[in-house]
């Protein structure tokens, strides 16, 4: 599937910037915690991807550039 090239850049980028800080903000709790290794590698990871398919499913990156 590509990516539709109207769809906004600076949308995007907030969106992988915000998921970014999430999963950073999920690894240092994780760290905190003294959690293995396991879930400090993975929960970060899923994490981000289910807060990415949840901002797609709600049409977060799906908006057309204005003209």
């Amino acid at each position: 599937m590509a990516m539709d090239p109207n769809i906004s850049k600076a949308r995007l980028a907030l969106g992988t910037l915000v998921l970014l800080a999430l999963g950073g903000c999920t690894l240092a709790l994780m760290i905190s915690l003294d959690a293995g290794a396991f879930l400090a590698r993975t929960l970060p990871i899923v994490v981000m991807i289910g807060a990415a398919v949840m901002a797609n499913s709600m049409g977060w990156f799906n908006k057309k550039v204005k003209d």
